[in-house]
């Protein structure tokens, strides 16, 4: 079993690693790329958003290289009982769809709905081909066998909610590569602790390999975005992985542990649908964005996009560790690692300070000089006060002479 992880990882993150530069090579001559059109944005230079094609193709070579070698050497049976073979024929079509989807709205950008609507037929796809919830058992709720209906409905929404969920939390560099890395780590040791089947832990192995392959080129300060290719793409891999991870035992890694594993970005969707409602006054503001989010919400208390990053991360990685204890040792001990992690949080969270006061200016990606409004640059004829964005586009740092789109936003807490 381990030496199937290691590979599926390896291989994984070596092709994801290797594909994202000639991603971003192609993002740029096809045009499809984000530009820092609105406030919502966080970044101020046009990044290329096609990341999403490498981690699929680290994924999809990863696995279908370990299926073929475990059929081969007969550690799984693709056409027994479990009818592995057709259940993965579904996925990777609803895979193909997304990615169709995803890639015409990572250049042309698809309206809400026409995105909803791939997400629906790429579901539909994957639940005829077999892969559904089919019981939950708890201590107060056992259903081992639920109506096929009721299978379906469940199924759908949850594969829906799982696919926005990461795909709305996409709003910071690295934050939904990276949550989606700690969710996979956490249901890979979850399977493993469940005696789960060889598949569904090499594709969530194979997944979280991808991911770490494409994260050098996605964390702060972002090379490239993953995309709505991308960010669909996870979402609906982490919702169907779960699934056939959970199908063998029926225990409450069926919805809840995964549930669990994924809290954090399902929390921030659910969210905002009742927050867009409530303002809105209406279903159709669920589909217009805003900046309500929690990785908005964290900027706006002034911490820097790394800080929110990492303040998430740490959250994703809490609910990881919660479910994985609650797995291995039950809901006492689980109980009690939440309560020491609470117990750590207050008693340090004051030593985790935002890095700025308001105070707005832009760092230089390749030298760090960083330009501040209040001063300005005297020696390029830059009067003190003038903004970033009005300075002349033929302008470039002083120190290194790059141009204005290497520069990002910078906040410290100090006059510089």
């Amino acid at each position: 079993m381990w030496g199937d992880i290691a590979i599926a990882f390896i291989l994984a993150f070596v092709v994801a690693f290797v594909a994202t530069p000639y991603t971003i090579k192609i993002a740029k001559k096809i045009g499809a790329v984000d530009i820092p059109k609105d406030k919502r944005r966080t970044h101020n230079r046009t990044i290329p958003r096609l990341g999403g094609p490498a981690v699929i193709l680290g994924f999809l070579v990863s696995a279908i290289y370990l299926i073929i070698v475990m059929s081969m050497e007969r550690t799984i049976n693709l056409f027994g009982v479990t009818d592995y073979g057709t259940k993965l024929l579904g996925f990777l079509l609803g895979v193909i769809i997304l990615a169709i989807f995803g890639i015409i709205d990572d250049i042309k950008t698809l309206k809400p709905l026409t995105k909803l609507a791939g997400q629906v037929l790429a579901s539909i796809v994957v639940i005829y081909s077999g892969i559904r919830i089919d019981g939950i058992t708890l201590p107060f709720l056992n259903f081992p066998q639920i109506h096929e209906v009721t299978s379906i409905i469940l199924t759908f929404i949850w594969i829906i909610i799982v696919t926005n969920a990461i795909n709305l939390i996409d709003g910071l560099d690295g934050l939904s590569s990276g949550i989606s890395v700690i969710s996979a780590v956490s249901l890979l040791i979850i399977f493993v602790l469940n005696g789960s089947s060889m598949l569904s832990i090499v594709l969530i192995t194979a997944l979280a390999g991808a991911l770490v392959g494409f994260l050098p080129y996605n964390f702060s300060p972002a090379k490239t975005f993953i995309g709505d290719t991308g960010s669909n793409f996870l979402g609906f891999a982490l919702a169907i992985i779960s699934i056939l991870g959970s199908a063998k035992t029926y225990t409450a890694a069926v919805i809840v542990l995964p549930l669990i594993v994924l809290g954090l970005p399902i929390f921030d969707t659910m969210m905002a649908i009742v927050r867009r409602i409530i303002k809105g006054k209406s279903i159709k503001a669920v589909f217009k964005a805003d900046k309500g989010h929690l990785h908005h919400r964290l900027l706006a208390k002034g911490y820097s996009q790394k800080q929110a990053v990492i303040l998430l991360y740490g959250v994703s990685a809490i609910l990881g560790m919660f479910a994985i204890i609650l797995t291995d040792s039950g809901i006492w001990k689980a109980l009690s690692f939440l309560l020491i992690v609470i117990v750590a949080i207050m008693a340090g969270y004051k030593n985790f300070k935002p890095e700025r006061t308001g105070k707005e200016s832009y760092e230089c990606l390749q030298c760090k000089y960083i330009y501040n409004p209040k001063i300005g640059n005297e020696k390029a004829g830059i009067k003190a006060g003038t903004e970033f964005k009005d300075l002349p586009e033929d302008w470039v740092c002083p120190v290194c002479g790059e141009s204005k789109d290497m520069f990002q936003v910078y906040f410290d807490n100090c006059n510089q």
